[in-house]
C-alpha cells in the first residue's frame, strides 16, 4: 500500500510504498531511491533478497508469489507500468494508461491495473488486455482485492462512493458476479481469503468488519473493532488458512478476529452467581425483541486479541502468517519499520511484540540470487517505437506490451516458485 501522506511524505522515513507478496512469504518495499525485497522466513533476521537503486521514487512494486515476476511504478511516471524479471534485471514489457496507476493486483492468471475510474484485467500469460471496466464510481485511494485463487479468481472493488457497495466481477469468465450492500458508509478496505470464496470489508466510520461469502454475497461474520470513535482503517489480511482476520488502522491497535460461529464456540451455560453474571443473562435474552440496531451490537463479534503498536498515525498494512511454525502478525507501517508479533491460536489475548526490523535502510545482505553476469546489468529500457509495436488500443485504452522474448524462457512452467511464464509474442 502507498505509505506516503497525501503531502508525498513517508512519516520521516524513505519509504513510499510496502506490500506483502500473495503468500505472506516475503515484502516489496518501494523507497525514494528504488525498491527491495525481503523474505519472512524467520523472526531474528531481515533477509534482503534483492535491491533495485535503477528507479527512483517507486510508489507501486508488487511481486507474483515467489517468482521473479514484478510490476513496477514510479511516481517519475505515474501512468507506465513496467513489468521486469527482477532475477536477471531485465523489463518484460511494459504499459501506458490515461491516467495515475493507484494499485496493480496480481494473481497466476490476471493482472489488474487500477485507475480512478478505470480498471484493467490482463492476461498475465502475455499482458493482453483482456477486458476494461469503464466509468466506476471515482476511487481515489485506488481501492480493489483480486483474489490468489485460480478457481474464484474475482475481483472486489467499491461501487459507489456514497455508500459502502462492494462490486464483484468474474475476473476469468469476465463478467459481474455480484453486488454487494456492505456497509452504509463509502468502503475503505476490502481483503479476499487464499481460497477466494470469503470477501471481509470495512466502511470509512472503521467501527465494523463485516466478512461476505463469495460470490453469494451472503454475510457470514461481523465484527465489532470499537464503538468509542471512527477510525480510518488501514488494512485487512485472512490468515493463509482463513481462520483468522487482522484490522489495521490509524490507531496503535491491531484487531485478531476469530472466525468461528457460535455453534463452534458453544460452551455449555452455567447459572451466573453474580449480579452482573445475571445483568449479562438478561441482556442477552433480550436480544430477541430489543431494536435490530441494539441486537446488532451484542451479537457482533470481538476481537480474538489485539497488538498495541508503539506508533499511532502512521499508515501501515498488516499480514498473518506462519514463520518458524508460529503464527505471527507482521506489521510494516510508514516510520520505515517491519514488526512481528506472536499470535496465541488457543488463548488470543495482547500478543507480544517479538522483533522489529528497519526497511528502509541495509539490512541482511542480500542472496547471490541474480544471474552471473547480471549483477550490474541496468533494466533494459524499450524505445518508444519497440513500446508501441503493436499499437495503441482504442478500445482498451493502454499502449504498450511488447516484450524480450529472451527474458522469458528464465520463467519455468516446471519450477514452483517460477509460475507462471509470461508468453509475450512480438509482431
Amino acid at each position: 500500500m502507498n505509505l506516503a501522506s497525501q503531502s508525498g511524505d513517508a512519516g520521516g522515513s524513505q519509504l513510499l510504498f510496502a506490500n506483502f507478496n500473495q503468500d505472506n512469504t516475503s515484502l516489496a518495499v518501494g523507497t525514494k531511491s528504488g525498491y527491495k525485497f525481503f523474505s519472512l522466513s524467520s523472526v531474528d533476521k531481515l533477509e534482503q533478497i534483492y535491491e533495485c537503486t535503477d528507479t527512483e521514487d517507486v510508489c507501486i512494486v508488487e511481486r507474483l508469489f515467489s517468482s521473479s515476476l514484478v510490476a513496477i511504478v514510479s511516481l517519475k511516471a505515474p501512468r507506465k507500468l513496467k513489468v521486469c524479471h527482477f532475477k536477471k534485471g531485465t523489463e518484460i514489457c511494459n504499459y501506458s494508461y490515461s491516467n495515475t496507476i493507484l494499485a496493480v493486483k496480481l494473481n497466476r492468471q490476471r493482472l489488474i491495473v487500477c485507475l480512478e475510474e478505470s480498471l484493467y484485467i490482463h492476461n498475465i500469460r502475455d499482458m493482453k488486455v483482456l477486458h476494461t471496466i469503464r466509468e466506476t464510481p471515482p476511487n481515489p485511494s485506488g481501492l480493489c482485492a483480486l483474489s490468489i485463487s485460480n478457481d474464484n479468481c474475482y475481483l472486489a472493488y467499491p461501487g459507489s462512493a456514497t455508500i459502502g457497495e462492494v462490486q464483484v466481477f468474474d475476473t476469468v469468465n469476465l463478467r459481474a458476479a455480484n453486488m454487494i450492500p456492505a456497509h452504509d458508509s463509502p468502503l475503505a478496505a476490502l481483503a479476499f481469503d487464499a481460497s477466494g470464496t470469503k470477501l471481509a470489508t470495512a466502511s470509512e466510520k472503521g467501527t465494523v468488519i463485516r466478512v461476505f461469502s463469495i460470490p453469494e454475497g451472503q454475510k457470514l461474520f461481523e465484527f465489532r473493532r470499537g464503538v468509542k470513535r471512527c477510525v480510518s482503517i488501514c488494512s485487512l489480511a485472512f490468515s493463509m488458512e482463513g481462520l483468522y482476520l487482522s484490522a489495521s488502522s490509524n490507531t496503535e491497535t491491531v484487531h485478531i478476529f476469530k472466525l468461528e460461529t457460535q455453534k463452534e464456540k458453544y460452551v455449555p451455560a452455567e447459572e451466573p452467581t453474580t449480579w452482573g453474571g445475571y445483568l449479562g443473562k438478561v441482556l442477552m435474552a433480550s436480544t430477541t425483541y430489543l431494536p435490530s440496531q441494539v441486537t446488532e451490537m451484542f451479537t457482533q463479534g470481538r476481537a480474538f486479541a489485539t497488538v498495541r503498536l508503539p506508533f499511532c498515525g502512521h499508515k501501515n498494512i498488516c499480514a498473518l502468517a506462519v514463520i518458524q511454525k508460529i503464527p505471527r502478525l507482521l506489521v510494516a507501517a510508514a516510520d520505515g519499520y517491519l514488526y512481528l508479533y506472536n499470535l496465541d491460536p488457543q488463548e488470543g489475548g495482547e500478543c507480544t511484540l517479538m522483533k522489529q526490523h528497519r526497511l528502509d535502510s541495509s539490512a541482511e545482505p542480500p542472496n547471490e540470487i541474480l544471474e552471473q553476469g547480471s549483477h550490474d546489468r541496468p533494466l533494459v529500457a524499450q524505445t518508444y517505437s519497440a513500446a508501441v509495436t503493436k499499437g495503441y488500443c482504442e478500445e482498451q485504452g493502454a499502449v504498450g506490451g511488447s516484450g524480450l522474448e529472451e527474458d522469458l524462457s528464465d520463467l519455468r512452467l516446471e519450477e514452483e516458485n517460477e509460475q507462471p511464464p509470461l508468453i509475450l509474442e512480438t509482431d
